[in-house]
């Protein structure tokens, strides 16, 4: 049960993450994703708009720790870790 609610946030925190790269790029910059992927990593800007991404973490997260969802909230940090490890690697290579 408690491992069930865990992946569950994680997934949220997941999607959010993309969703908001999705929506940075698609609104903000105005050009396909694709492209703008491919690019960001010729660039070495990947981890920035990954790091713009997980900005919508925020919105799921406090809303399970609202609704005393501790263990959803846990995964959706999770996530946002997640995102971090793969902005230093980034970063790193």
């Amino acid at each position: 049960m408690v491992k069930k609610e865990i992946i569950i946030g994680l997934l949220i925190g997941l999607l959010a993450n993309v969703s908001g790269m999705f929506l940075y790029i698609t609104l903000v910059m105005g050009r396909e994703f694709e492209e703008v992927l491919i690019t960001a990593s010729e660039k070495d800007i990947l981890g920035s708009i990954i790091a713009l991404g997980a900005i919508l973490n925020f919105l799921p997260f406090f809303v399970f720790i609202k609704k005393k969802q501790d263990y959803r909230a846990r995964g959706v940090l999770i996530a946002t870790i997640l995102s971090a490890v793969v902005i230093l690697v980034t970063k790193l290579i």
